[in-house]
């Protein structure tokens, strides 16, 4: 594997430390701020939103750069929106500061993407955006409870100052890194090339796989405090570390898809789905139960967000592996979270903690429906070449009869 790779893991661990931030650190921020714990959360929804949004267009206009080169220009803009959180004296502060990071970090996730992609083997592609998403991964893992206890020790300020220095350093890394000729194995052609891949509905309808997989996942992720505390008996003290055995499956769970998305992409987000469906409905009915409840949740880490290795490969082989693409990819992830975030909330207020869990079991549904037809597809492809195979096999006996005969 390029080492180039790993690289780009840490710069994505840096982004997303940074998205994750303020879940750690709401009441802290809330009165540094002077504002409202709901207000503190909508800086949350604004960056979701600045990715969703915002990312495609500021790929768009970084197409004719060099990818080593729009990276470093990435970090500059995601820097320039850190420095500005650190600095904030007010909420609108904050919040543009917010928008600004979001844009950066999802042109920075297609762009790395892509990167990964081109500067590896056709083969081992899944296994290189498994490595470099290793780092969104490792920012659950990690950055989220690092930059809250850095926060609640030293000041929330401190939190973002150290995702800033934390930024430097995976720019020094990239520009040591990462070959700047990008080993690019296919030419870019520019914003026609890469809109004309969005011609195709199957691409469309990829991508919406990829925002049920990740809705569902964060449906359930979303609430997991308040459902361990309140309905599981957890203590406050015990959760952190649920979540950190938590984000150790997710490692795991990446790791394996990875090895398999290059030559079983649909099957895995088939049985990954099926399995998130069945772990979500199995949290909502036993999340009363500690012991049940703890082994569901790690399932939901192992089988949840892992998908993305092979969500990436299904998409670049029905779209490309260009920069627009996995960038528009990852808006379609970042509205997974959008939907199940904006719509958990109310069913709480409606029908409870469970329903977080139920939705996230409704969307893995919806997902599956969204693979059927690439399954069928398959399924008739497997026909035909055993069907062809068998003529071929039946035209060829009479000759073969023949040759035996004259001998």
């Amino acid at each position: 594997m390029p080492r180039a790779v790993y690289v780009l893991a840490l710069g994505i661990f840096a982004m997303v430390t940074s998205e994750f931030v303020v879940a750690g650190l709401m009441p802290q921020m809330a009165e540094g701020l002077d504002a409202t714990i709901p207000e503190i959360g909508y800086l949350i929804t604004a960056f979701a939103a600045a990715m969703a949004l915002g990312g495609p267009f500021l790929t768009v206009a970084l197409l004719k750069m060099r990818q080593k080169s729009a990276l470093i220009l990435l970090f500059g803009i995601f820097l320039v929106g850190n420095v500005l959180a650190a600095l904030a004296p007010d909420y609108r502060t904050m919040l543009v500061a917010r928008v600004l990071t979001g844009i950066a970090s999802q042109a920075f996730f297609g762009v790395s993407i892509s990167l990964a992609s081109r500067i590896t083997r056709p083969e081992v592609r899944g296994r290189a955006v498994a490595v470099a998403l290793n780092g969104l991964m490792l920012g659950t893992l990690l950055g989220l409870p690092l930059s809250t206890v850095i926060g609640e020790h030293l000041g929330w300020r401190a939190a973002f100052w150290a995702i800033t220095a934390l930024t430097v350093l995976a720019a020094l890394a990239t520009l040591a890194g990462v070959p700047g000729a990008d080993g690019e194995s296919e030419e870019s052609g520019g914003l026609r090339a890469e809109l004309g891949a969005f011609r195709n509905p199957r691409l469309w309808l990829t991508l919406t796989t990829s925002t049920f997989v990740i809705g569902a996942t964060f449906s359930a992720f979303s609430y997991l405090n308040p459902i361990l505390t309140e309905i599981t008996g957890f203590s406050t003290g015990t959760v952190p570390l649920l979540l950190i055995a938590y984000g150790a499956a997710t490692v795991v769970g990446n790791t394996v898809v990875g090895r398999l998305a290059d030559r079983r992409a649909v099957p895995v987000l088939v049985v990954g789905l099926a399995l998130n469906l069945a772990f979500l409905t199995g949290f909502a009915l036993l999340a009363q139960l500690a012991a049940p409840a703890v082994v569901l949740m790690m399932g939901i880490g192992l089988v949840g967000v892992t998908m993305n290795p092979a969500l990436v490969t299904r998409v670049q082989r029905t779209g490309n592996a260009r920069p627009l693409v996995n960038t528009v990819h990852s808006s379609f992830i970042t509205l997974g979270i959008i939907i199940a975030t904006s719509v958990g909330g109310p069913a709480i207020d409606v029908f409870g903690l469970r329903a977080p869990l139920w939705i996230g079991a409704g969307l893995a549904l919806l997902g599956l429906g969204t693979l059927l037809p690439d399954v069928l597809r398959r399924r008739t492809e497997a026909r035909t070449a055993t069907a062809t195979a068998t003529a071929a096999a039946v035209v060829a006996a009479p000759a073969a009869e023949a040759a035996t005969a004259a001998r």
